[in-house]
């Protein structure tokens, strides 16, 4: 495949996944197909990249997608749409050291058995982006803490690894976490009289 092809592969990617982010700030529902697009394209980018970590990532996130848009949809109770929710101290905690271990567990496996570059580093986008993908689909807000997180390590990880339009849409995702934080947390003040809590 030429390297313009690939170039507009990962453009079509990049515009799709800040639609997708901005869809998410809203609180729109529409924000699931779109990121499913932009989803099956960075399957085919982290392939050739052998970011094979993101790969695996991307290849759950299509689960993810469908299972986000249903919760949004009916998963609030009743079949009530989703509200916004906050984790408790101890879900917070446990989902912390979940992270570690899937961090740990993961950079380890792809560093042993795989040619995969930066492997713990890639493994710790994988396992952030896996848990803050299904506090979203929850709305529980603490998962833009998380984004913020990846967005980082992404910045950092595809700037070495020479894929520019995608470190720019990871600064690009980076702003967009701050503010759906942001606004996530002026809307629960605004719409919640007792703030639920997620498990």
């Amino acid at each position: 495949m030429s390297e313009w092809i690939a170039f507009g592969i990962e453009w079509t990617a990049a515009l799709f996944g800040v639609l997708c982010v901005v869809l998410t700030i809203r609180r729109n529902v529409w924000c699931w197909p779109a990121g499913l697009v932009q989803v099956l394209l960075f399957i085919y980018i982290f392939y050739n990249a052998k970011l094979y970590s993101d790969l695996l990532l991307h290849v759950v996130y299509v689960v993810l997608q469908f299972y986000g848009w249903w919760a949004w949809l009916h998963g609030g109770g009743e079949g009530k749409p989703l509200e916004i929710s906050r984790l408790s101290m101890v879900s917070a905690i446990g989902w912390v050291c979940a992270g570690l271990f899937g961090v740990f567990g993961l950079g380890y496996v792809m560093d042993t058995w795989t040619d995969a570059s930066l492997a713990y580093w890639d493994a710790a986008t994988t396992v952030l982006s896996l848990i803050a993908t299904y506090l979203l689909a929850r709305k529980v807000l603490e998962n833009w803490v998380v984004w913020i997180s990846v967005d980082v390590l992404c910045i950092g990880i595809y700037s070495y690894k020479g894929l520019h339009v995608t470190t720019g849409l990871y600064s690009i995702f980076l702003v967009l976490a701050i503010t759906g934080l942001i606004t996530w947390v002026r809307t629960l003040k605004k719409e919640v009289k007792q703030v639920p809590v997620a498990v």
